[in-house]
C-alpha cells in the first residue's frame, strides 16, 4: 500500500488481526441491515446502520453534529479514538472517512479489502454484540472544504478547468434507473450536463481491496479526470461519491476534490436545474 500518496488512511487485515485488542481503536461495520452484522462481524466491531444513523428520512446524508456526537459517544469512540471503518461492501469504509473527516475527527483509517477480504481469508468472526461504555464526543463544524454545494456544482457545468464525475451505475448515470430501480411518476432520471461517468465498482480489485495506484491514476486519466481539474463527485445519495473522493484526495492525491453529497437526490428534486439523459 505504499504506493498510494498516502498509505497511512488504509490498515491491511494483518494489521487490524494483531490490533483487535487495542482500547485505542474503535471498529465500525456500516451496512443497510443489521442481519450481516448479527450473522458474523470483525470482533469488537460496532455496528452503524445506513439508514437510521447516518441518514435523514428523505435520504441525506445526516450532517448534523449533535447527532454525529450521540452516534459516536455510544459507540464507545472519544476525539483521541482510532476509528478502523469497513462494510460488507468495499466502498463503505471509505465513504465513513469522509463522513468522519467532515466532522474533524482525525484519526480515520479504511480497512482494504473490508469484510468481504476478512472473511475470505478465514480470521475470526465473532456473533456477540459489540458494546462499549459511552463517551464524551465534541465535534466540529462541518469542514466545507470537503464538500461542494448544489449551486456551485450548476455554476461549474461547461467548465474546462472542473469534472463532473458521475459515479453511479450506467442505468443511473442513462436514466433507465432512479437509484437502484426504474423510477416511479415523479421521480426524475438522468445525469448533470456534462457530467464524465466512472462507475465507483472499477477502482477496486476482486478481493474488495484498492486497485494499485498506476491502475487507478490510469483509470481516471483515461477519462480527462486529472490532478490539474477541480473534480466534483457525485452519485446517489453521497456515499459511493465520497468513496471516490478519498481515492482521488488520499490514494491519488489530487489537491482539488469536493464530495457533492447531495448528489442525485438533492439534483433531481429541484425543478430548475438542467438534466441530461
Amino acid at each position: 500500500m505504499s504506493q498510494y500518496a498516502d498509505p497511512s488512511v488504509l490498515v491491511d487485515t494483518r494489521w487490524l488481526a494483531n490490533h483487535l485488542n487495542n482500547p485505542n481503536i474503535r471498529i465500525i461495520e456500516v451496512d443497510m441491515s443489521p442481519e450481516p452484522y448479527k450473522n458474523a462481524h470483525i470482533p469488537g466491531a460496532v455496528f452503524w446502520n445506513i439508514f437510521t444513523d447516518l441518514l435523514l428520512p428523505d435520504l441525506k446524508i445526516n450532517l448534523d453534529a449533535i447527532a454525529f456526537e450521540k452516534l459516536m459517544a455510544r459507540s464507545g469512540i472519544t476525539n483521541d479514538t482510532t476509528v478502523i471503518a469497513y462494510g460488507s461492501y468495499p466502498g463503505t469504509g471509505a465513504w465513513i472517512f469522509w463522513l468522519l473527516k467532515a466532522f474533524g475527527h482525525e484519526n480515520i483509517r479504511v480497512l482494504n479489502g473490508g469484510y468481504q477480504k476478512w472473511k475470505s481469508e478465514g480470521r475470526p468472526l465473532a456473533t456477540e454484540l459489540s458494546t462499549f461504555a459511552s463517551t464524551d464526543y465534541h465535534a466540529r463544524g462541518i469542514d466545507a472544504h470537503l464538500r461542494v454545494l448544489q449551486n456551485e456544482v450548476q455554476a461549474s457545468i461547461g467548465r474546462s478547468d472542473s469534472v463532473l464525475l458521475d459515479v453511479r451505475t450506467l442505468q443511473e448515470y442513462c436514466g433507465e434507473w432512479f437509484f437502484d430501480q426504474p423510477p416511479k411518476a415523479d421521480q426524475r432520471t438522468g445525469h448533470i450536463p456534462g457530467a464524465v461517468h466512472l462507475e465507483h465498482i472499477l477502482t477496486f480489485n476482486e478481493d474488495g481491496t484498492f486497485k494499485s495506484f498506476n491502475e487507478l491514476k490510469n483509470l481516471y486519466e483515461s477519462k480527462g479526470i486529472t490532478a490539474d481539474k477541480e473534480v466534483f463527485p457525485y452519485c446517489a445519495i453521497g456515499g459511493r461519491s465520497g468513496y471516490t473522493w478519498f481515492i482521488l484526495k488520499y490514494l491519488l492525491g489530487y489537491p482539488n476534490v469536493r464530495n457533492y453529497d447531495g448528489s442525485w437526490n438533492e439534483w433531481s428534486r429541484l425543478p430548475d436545474v438542467p438534466i441530461e439523459r
